[in-house]
């Protein structure tokens, strides 16, 4: 057998870095919003039907003023947005959320109209139709957030800007990684409960696949398809890591499984890399997919894992591409014939060394 090592540096918190991603784009654009409604309340005083400007107005400050506001309503309410509700509500019924969000709506509303007629609105109407406007603007910004985490992270966007409108060759990690016995799981729990042991295992396996730079591609029935870009993947062996940070994850949730369901969820994983075509499909319902050799590849080493009795098997291609390794005992298991493949492949089992 063939001894490998992985290094066991952990990553930064990928998901903390991610929501503060959001959070600035959303003070951006909020700012964006501020200068404009100043601009437009400042065309509305030059028509003929205004009454003219209050004493002591100016264009600029009233940017000032608007900025200001938008500032501040970015900060605390996109903050609570951010990382409250959609990270306290995200596995929750939608009504959960609206009530939560309508809440944080005038929260926001309100500390943007204060200080908006604290320092520059005494008049009421104008104070009235700018909380109008704030309220579309929150109201906006939640159902974007609600959208790109529907899509997952970046997809939205990248659909957004067209970006794979013209299908792209690209290198890629795959990770399928499905549960074991689910069959048997599905009929002692039965439909409704295996389905909420499903939802459950997906959510807490998010954090892991996030923090190690992992995308969700795909849920397929009871398997998860995870994806990393070549070099995010190849970091630090975040690719494998991703496995063991999500068993460990499942071990400090057993006693959760055991007293929900009496079931504590295991699971085995194939990994493979290499180029795939990535674009857009759909016309009523538009999608980001990968195609190519590698997925049916990836699918057949992960079906091999039941009959060597392996948590992970890889192609040695991609273990010696994570050179040096550390933490982590790999094996070599041989050169195997996959399952509808004409060539062998080289193949390796990794494990936690004891």
């Amino acid at each position: 057998m063939t001894n490998f090592k992985i290094d066991s540096t952990q990553p930064m918190t990928r998901r903390t870095s991610l929501k503060f991603a959001q959070l600035k784009v959303i003070v951006i654009t909020w700012l964006i919003i501020g200068i404009m409604i100043a601009l437009y309340d400042h065309l509305v005083l030059l028509t003929h039907t205004s009454q003219g400007p209050a004493p002591g107005y100016s264009l600029s400050s009233s940017i000032i003023v608007n900025m200001i506001a938008a500032l501040v309503g970015a900060l605390l309410g996109g903050s609570f947005l951010v990382f409250y509700i959609n990270e306290r509500y995200r596995d929750k019924p939608y009504g959960y959320t609206v009530i939560a969000v309508t809440l944080s709506f005038t929260l926001i509303i309100v500390l943007i109209s204060f200080v908006l007629r604290a320092v520059a609105y005494p008049d009421i109407h104008r104070l009235f139709k700018n909380g109008l406007v704030w309220a579309v603007v929150v109201g906006i910004t939640q159902l974007l957030l609600q959208i790109n985490s529907k899509f997952g992270q970046g997809v939205f966007w990248n659909l957004v800007k067209g970006k794979y409108n013209t299908p792209k060759e690209e290198k890629r990690i795959f990770m399928f990684l499905d549960l074991n016995s689910s069959t048997s799981i599905a009929e002692k729990l039965g439909d409704k409960k295996y389905h909420a042991f499903l939802r459950d295992f997906y959510a807490d396996i998010t954090n892991p696949i996030l923090d190690n730079k992992g995308e969700i591609y795909q849920y397929v029935g009871d398997e998860v398809v995870i994806a990393w870009r070549y070099n995010d993947g190849i970091e630090q062996s975040q690719c494998v890591r991703c496995f063991f940070d999500i068993k460990d994850q499942m071990a400090n949730l057993k006693d959760k499984y055991l007293s929900r369901y009496g079931i504590w969820p295991s699971f085995k994983a194939g990994m493979h890399c290499g180029i795939v075509v990535v674009g857009e499909i759909g016309n009523i319902k538009r999608d980001i997919t990968y195609s190519g050799d590698v997925l049916n590849t990836t699918s057949r080493i992960q079906a091999l894992c039941k009959e060597f009795r392996q948590e992970v098997i890889a192609s040695a291609e991609l273990v010696k591409e994570l050179q040096p390794l550390n933490k982590f005992a790999a094996f070599d298991l041989g050169t195997i014939k996959l399952r509808g493949k004409e060539k062998q492949m080289p193949l390796i089992a990794l494990g936690e060394k004891s």
